[in-house]
């Protein structure tokens, strides 16, 4: 099975693709690719809406994932980022729904959970976890893609215990 992770920002939004093979073992999980997509500052909110929609659409175009994990908005001490992030999550969401892809949704706390057991760990946990669990040379580098590794691996490990089949 092929999983697309998202980790949504209007600065960036980091992705990260695994494929955890036939058998849909999290466990023997291997990345395929990741990367981010980023947006000028300079530019308006609805124009760095619509690079995100290109750039995801682009990144399901070419990987064609059977299931999308998203990070889910939690808690935000920054109205206004809450808001940005807000929107752009809708456009992942909206991308997702249209292009009939199975999706989940996680809040940072499931992700930290399923990775280490223990819903507080800090980042630098998750991000060696993500390391470990695909077996890669280093940390995946920016952040935001580690964290969209994490996001896929989440979603594949809930995939395998549950009874969700991913859309055909």
């Amino acid at each position: 099975m092929i999983i697309l992770g998202l980790d949504p920002g209007t600065a960036i939004v980091g992705w990260g693709v695994i494929d955890t093979g036939l058998r849909h073992d999290v466990s023997k999980a291997t990345c395929v690719a990741y990367g981010v997509i980023t947006t000028d500052k300079s530019l308006s909110d609805s124009r760095r809406l619509v690079a995100i929609a290109t750039g995801v659409e682009a990144v399901l175009k070419q990987y064609t994932p059977d299931l999308v994990g998203v990070e889910r908005l939690f808690f935000a001490r920054n109205q206004t980022t809450a808001m940005t992030v807000s929107l752009a999550r809708g456009v992942l969401l909206l991308i997702i729904e249209q292009q009939g892809i199975d999706l989940m949704e996680f809040t940072p706390l499931q992700v930290k959970q399923a990775l280490t057991g223990y819903g507080r760990a800090e980042k630098a946990q998750i991000q060696q976890m993500v390391k470990l669990l695909l077996h890669l040379p280093g940390i995946p580098k920016p952040d935001d893609a580690a964290d969209a590794l994490a996001i896929a691996l989440t979603a594949g490990q809930t995939a395998q215990f549950t009874d969700r089949p991913p859309r055909s």
